[in-house]
């Protein structure tokens, strides 16, 4: 921590904008938070520090996993609007895909408070570690709350840091073309903007129905900034209807991460 900030929060320790770390075998984890600002919204992260060789997950862990979750307190006056997850890794366990971080990894929260500030910011997190056994992780998480407009840099700081790792929106370069799922909802084929000319395939992960994800590709091909690709759906929920649904998908192609949704008319 930088001597301002050190001397900022010394100061003012009943105004602290992190929490005290929660620790379990497999790592641990904080609240951060900055103070509401005049329309009371509240900018604030879970921490989250897995041990050396365990891991983390992202929303959607693959084929084994706990995806992250945050839930405020019942009546503890304020709303969650938001979750931001960074870019995640494909990790192999053996046989098993999954999806997530193995190193220290920071999500942005946005909450919103719902009338009277409260005094204290809130949540219970529940997470997954996981290395040669998965612990589910659930902590109790509480910081006092500061008077609008008043924070510190270096928690302004961690938290434009947690920004900058999110997959960016689409753009000119990076966007999905078209898609469309066959007949029998076992492919869904995707033609992508990609940023580079050239380089492997790039990662795709879809999210469809909450708690399933596809990212098995066949059939992918590279021509200049253009990629096409299928990937391959697995069982969907019984009588699962995609008409007029939105699925997520993330693209990797190299350094740099796109997301968005899939409407299915």
């Amino acid at each position: 921590m930088g001597v301002l900030a050190a001397a900022i929060l010394a100061s003012s320790p009943a105004h602290a904008a992190m929490s005290d770390w929660a620790d379990n075998q497999g790592g641990r984890m904080r609240l951060v938070a900055l103070a509401p600002d005049a329309q009371g919204h509240i900018r604030a992260a879970l921490q989250i520090e897995p041990a050396p060789g365990w891991i983390t997950y992202w929303r959607e862990p693959g084929e084994s996993g706990i995806p992250p979750q945050v839930s405020p307190v019942p009546d503890g006056g304020v709303t969650l609007t938001k979750m931001g997850f960074p870019v995640p890794k494909p990790i192999s366990v053996g046989a098993i895909q999954e999806i997530g971080y193995d190193a220290p990894v920071t999500f942005p929260l946005d909450f919103r408070v719902e009338g009277k500030q409260p005094a204290k910011l809130e949540l219970t997190a529940f997470i997954g570690l996981c290395k040669d056994i998965c612990i589910p992780f659930q902590a109790a998480l509480s910081l006092p709350l500061s008077p609008t407009g008043q924070s510190t840099p270096h928690e302004q700081a961690l938290l434009d840091a947690a920004d900058a790792s999110l997959p960016q929106a689409t753009g000119p370069d990076f966007a999905v073309e078209n898609h469309g799922l066959s007949a029998d909802a076992k492919t869904l084929s995707l033609r992508l903007t990609l940023p580079e000319t050239t380089g492997e395939a790039p990662l795709i992960y879809v999210s469809g129905p909450a708690g399933y994800v596809f990212f098995k590709q066949a059939n992918g091909k590279r021509d200049g900034k253009t990629f096409a690709t299928d990937i391959a759906i697995g069982k969907l929920p019984k009588n699962y209807d995609v008409k007029g649904k939105n699925w997520g998908i993330l693209v990797i192609d190299g350094a740099r991460a796109m997301e968005t949704t899939l409407a299915f008319e």
